[in-house]
């Protein structure tokens, strides 16, 4: 017999799980942090390229999804007309996108991209740096920014920006070689 007062061994665990169920559950967005918290470790202490390469793919998927169904679409609709070098239409849906989301890096990080094509660079400069301020550990925007300082001729500049990609991305072929050849341009010596 059960002595009284204590209640069964099964009866604690059901209840435990119980409290576990009704717990509030982490909102969208700092699960969305939590998971890229947990890849951008991953990626920085990746030891295979192929392994850093999903890794960054995977990371790259989670930044291409907003809260937002209408953002999302328009997004779509922006990057196609991006691919299709139809640059008006895509900076007009992606200055859509930006206002409909403004806290959402990669619709800054797609117009820099489409105003960097269309040979804005101030504008794909500007962008980027909003990217920065809502999410410093983007690889692809700091790689944009890189370009256009070498672009500009500011190679030293540049590889400090480069530089900063890889410790984040050590593993990213195009920085890598980036990197080695401004650093030999500049130092003028082997790496």
């Amino acid at each position: 017999a059960q002595a009284p007062g204590v209640a069964p061994k099964s009866g604690v665990a059901e209840a435990k799980r119980l409290k576990q169920a009704l717990a509030p559950k982490p909102a969208p967005e700092a699960m969305r942090k939590q998971m890229l918290d947990a890849l951008f470790v991953r990626l920085r202490n990746a030891g295979d390229p192929g392994d850093a390469q999903r890794i960054a793919a995977s990371i790259e998927r989670i930044w291409l999804q907003s809260d937002s169904d209408t953002a999302n679409l328009l997004m779509q609709r922006a990057t196609v007309s991006m691919q299709a070098r139809q640059y008006p239409l895509a900076l007009l849906l992606f200055d859509k996108v930006v206002a409909l989301e403004p806290d959402w890096a990669e619709a800054w990080n797609q117009r820099a991209t489409t105003r960097f094509l269309a040979g804005d660079t101030d504008g794909a400069m500007a962008d980027i740096n909003q990217v920065m301020k809502l999410e410093p550990r983007h690889f692809g925007a700091l790689a944009g920014m890189g370009m256009i300082l070498q672009g500009a001729g500011l190679d030293k500049s540049a590889l400090e920006i480069f530089k900063k990609a890889l410790g984040i991305y050590p593993l990213e072929p195009n920085i890598q070689k980036l990197v080695e050849k401004l650093t030999l341009e500049i130092e003028g010596e082997d790496i």
